[in-house]
């Protein structure tokens, strides 16, 4: 089913007071936003969605193309995005309010294959580092949850495994679909099973905005 368009003057210009729809796409996920390897353009869930939503609108649509997730925060934040997609994570309510989520992703953890760990639970302890991309979502629950293993912070969630790799450190989190990608490219690599958190995916648009919009 197609929902109507938006045929409201006034809730446009308060989602989009620019007069178009600045929506900033986080291309530090490749789950749900990459560049097209023939374009460079950026494509995936968040653009189509985007699209649909500039669409019901009635608006022209712009994209503003980030490397991380810290970046998009900032963007919206600061409302030089009118939209973007996220995480849904206390740390990011201050300044972003969130829709409802519209998909499920999982968190994992990835080691080598002689690694002794086997469990998700064995990873929280003294002199395991795990590595995140710095400002993602699992950065941010990781940070407020572990307890005795050190976090390390790669540039982006993309550079997670070869920031593992090269460190020499015991653990990779992330997105279970790139980290399953990452294992099949490189060998002697394993997930373990099942996930240490979900992430809750939503539109997010400046707080500053009227609750209205």
């Amino acid at each position: 089913m197609t929902p109507n368009p938006i045929d409201d003057p006034t809730l446009i210009a308060e989602i989009a007071p620019t007069g178009k729809l600045r929506a900033v796409i986080n291309l530090g996920n490749a789950v749900l936003a990459r560049r097209q390897p023939d374009s460079d353009e950026p494509a995936g869930v968040s653009v189509d969605l985007a699209r649909a939503f500039a669409r019901l609108l009635g608006l022209d649509l712009e994209l503003i193309p980030v490397k991380v997730a810290a970046e998009a925060v900032a963007a919206v934040t600061e409302e030089r995005a009118d939209i973007g997609f996220f995480a849904i994570d206390p740390g990011r309510g201050a300044g972003i309010a969130f829709t409802a989520p519209y998909v499920l992703i999982e968190g994992a953890y990835l080691v080598r294959n002689d690694s002794p760990l086997t469990d998700n639970a064995q990873v929280d302890a003294p002199g395991n580092d795990i590595v995140v991309g710095k400002g993602s979502a699992y950065d941010l629950y990781l940070s407020r949850h572990i307890q005795h293993a050190s976090l390390v912070r790669a540039a982006s969630s993309q550079a997670v495994v070869d920031t593992f790799l090269s460190g020499n450190h015991q653990v990779a989190a992330g997105v279970r679909q790139q980290l399953e990608a990452d294992a099949a490219r490189v060998p002697g690599l394993r997930l373990l099973p099942g996930r240490f958190m979900v992430i809750e995916q939503a539109m997010g648009l400046p707080r500053s905005r009227s609750a209205r919009a």
